[in-house]
């Protein structure tokens, strides 16, 4: 119980990796089966299958849902994936467009792409204050 203790602590305080939380969910199961009386093979077995289980179905969706949807973003995060209408040339060189309302220096995403003006483009990336955009 206080391996699971100690690795549930552990996860909290690494938030992101999700691989502390599972081990500690295998650790609970395998101080129950303890507990339980199985013997003293039975435990570690029971460790080894959950933490091989838990690793393989909790993380996955544990790493979904901590994901940021778009709609949650703020700031620049925001931005990357929406839209912009070209204002001027954008080329790897840069260029200007307009996100939001607003004007933003921008440079093309894809060093050989050349994007005119009155073009609908996507945000791929902010960098600073400079917008990576792709048609």
């Amino acid at each position: 119980m206080i391996i699971a203790a100690a690795l549930a602590a552990g996860e909290v305080a690494t938030s992101g990796l999700f691989i502390l939380g599972p081990l500690a969910v295998a650790a609970l199961l395998a101080a129950i089966a303890s507990a339980v009386g199985l013997g003293i093979l039975a435990p570690f077995i029971v460790f080894i299958v959950a933490a091989i289980a838990s690793l393989w179905f909790l993380r996955p969706i544990a790493r979904r849902h901590v994901r940021m949807p778009a709609a949650i973003r703020t700031g620049t995060a925001a931005l990357v994936g929406g839209r912009a209408l070209v204002l001027q040339r954008v080329d790897s060189h840069g260029g200007q467009v307009k996100i939001g309302g607003e004007v933003w220096s921008a440079r093309a995403f894809f060093d050989e792409q050349v994007i005119e003006p009155g073009a609908n483009v996507e945000v791929a990336k902010i960098e600073g204050a400079t917008a990576l955009v792709f048609e």
